[in-house]
């Protein structure tokens, strides 16, 4: 992809991808997150043309979401970066949808967000809401969180969910059912409902 090459990253050593992520994580040096970024933009970009549908937005998304990593990565350790930059990914795009169609989320989950008309949130508090629905989506089991997310952000059926999670319907239904249940407790707790 040519709009990528802006990195401009070195060389790639022989060391491995774990130890330039410490690396980064001890130095902050920005050409060595370049060199460990640069192999993945093209998946980055999948995964945003996916959910924004837009070559120029996911053009943007790539370099933004290298921004964040910029950030995030002296935080956080991580051990499966192709995995974990997914999840980033997705998560970017989720909420550059949110920004854009107020709240696509499936009616049943929507009353963990918006209250009646008269005392509607302004846009800092629906944000601190979509925040909030992320971290506690974050907190789930695994299992439980896919089943929710593939039911209620990608508008699957059952059926499909059973044959992409490899489970029988009852355990499908009861991930769903515990992962919406957990999910409102979560918010509840945090005083966001």
């Amino acid at each position: 992809m040519k709009f990528i090459h802006i990195l401009r990253p070195g060389k790639p050593g022989t060391i491995s991808e774990e130890e330039q992520l410490s690396a980064y994580r001890k130095t902050g040096d920005i050409r060595l997150l370049g060199t460990i970024y640069q192999p993945y933009m093209e998946l980055v970009f999948a995964v945003c043309y996916k959910y924004l549908r837009d070559e120029d937005d996911s053009k943007d998304a790539v370099m933004q979401i290298f921004e964040k990593l910029v950030v995030d990565l002296r935080v956080h350790e991580v051990t499966r970066f192709k995995n974990w930059l997914h999840t980033v990914a997705r998560n970017y795009c989720l909420m550059r949808l949110r920004e854009t169609t107020l709240l696509p989320v499936a009616p049943d989950l929507q009353h963990l967000m918006v209250d009646t008309a008269e005392d509607a949130p302004g846009p800092l508090e629906t944000e601190g809401r979509l925040e909030q629905l992320d971290a506690c989506l974050e907190k789930l089991l695994p299992d439980q969180r896919k089943a929710v997310e593939m039911f209620y952000l990608h508008e699957k059926c059952y059926r499909e969910i059973c044959s992409e999670m490899d489970l029988e319907f009852n355990k499908v239904k009861s991930h769903i059912q515990n992962g919406k249940r957990n999910l409102k407790i979560c918010m509840e707790k945090n005083g966001r409902i």
